[in-house]
């Protein structure tokens, strides 16, 4: 996969203060890369940036290999919904497309219809602005943020005020986005459980500074479940434990506890070997680290450096 998006470096100020510290990032063609930050950890900041929003920084910021200083132009590959858009409410949701179609210059006349059809609000086109619902003005925005068919599709915040049910149609109507046209996606959040099942890549972002960088499936690894055991002869189930269960790791804590975690854990299968070995359980509990946890342990971490 090709690298659409390469930013170097990236330092943003206003006045004195620091909205973005040496920000380094890359993004591949057909990424969904999240940004997880809390408000004002400078996500908005560099999505501007991308989007052409805000042209004052230092560093470089190169889209499809070509810096964006440098020509304008590339940025036409872009989709963005940063700031909720101005739609008219006495105007159907077909008739404020058909206007930002026009403005955008976009010749593809069918454009509006494919972008009411891809975001499942073709019923509603004929309705008023004011009379949809906040889900579906949040989808008619997205709507006009692929009007031009773009290559990279920036969105900051896009569930903000949703209901779960709508925050769940949202990340389907962005995976069949992806998946149908292999569109890149940036996609910005203060809350990771709303992005963590979509998201290929993710980015942290804490005070103006990118504090950690994971795969999706380095992610899934934090999330943590383990079993803790106190036994009789703690040594021999250790020992027994660690040489059965391969698809778990067992390690010994202090007091003689043993920890064993993984997503394979069978507590009865446990329970049967150590009984088989003439050996008694004594205590049993979960613990269980949730990807939350390992969020706020992380933010937590970087503000005390």
């Amino acid at each position: 996969m090709s690298t659409v998006i390469e930013i170097e470096n990236l330092t943003k100020k206003y006045r004195n203060i620091v909205a973005l510290d040496r920000i380094n990032l890359q993004v591949k063609e057909g990424e969904i890369y999240g940004l997880i930050g809390r408000n004002g950890a400078g996500k908005s900041s560099l999505l501007r940036i991308l989007c052409g929003q805000s042209t004052q920084y230092l560093g470089s910021v190169k889209l499809f290999g070509t810096k964006i200083k440098e020509n304008s132009h590339v940025r036409n590959k872009i989709g963005a919904l940063i700031e909720y858009p101005a739609f008219y409410p006495e105007l159907t949701g077909r008739q404020n497309l058909e206007y930002y179609r026009i403005q955008k210059g976009i010749s593809q006349k069918e454009s509006v219809e494919k972008v009411l059809h891809d975001m499942n609000i073709a019923n509603l086109a004929d309705r008023k602005f004011k009379q949809y619902s906040l889900g579906n003005k949040q989808r008619l925005g997205i709507a006009l943020a692929l009007l031009n068919n773009p290559e990279i599709l920036i969105l900051d915040e896009p569930t903000n005020g949703l209901d779960p049910v709508g925050i769940k149609e949202i990340r389907k109507f962005l995976l069949e986005i992806n998946r149908n046209y292999n569109t890149t996606i940036i996609i910005s959040s203060h809350i990771l459980s709303e992005l963590e099942h979509i998201i290929t890549k993710v980015g942290f972002i804490d005070q103006g500074r990118m504090i950690k960088e994971l795969s999706a499936e380095a992610l899934k690894s934090k999330s943590k479940r383990a079993t803790i055991l106190k036994v009789t002869n703690h040594e021999k189930i250790f020992l027994l434990l660690k040489n059965k269960l391969q698809d778990c790791q067992v390690t010994l804590l202090d007091h003689d506890e043993i920890e064993v975690s993984g997503d394979m854990i069978d507590i009865s299968e446990i329970s049967r070997m150590i009984l088989d070995a003439n050996e008694k359980i004594l205590s049993m509990r979960e613990n269980v680290a949730s990807l939350e946890d390992y969020y706020f342990n992380l933010i937590g971490s970087a503000a005390n450096e």
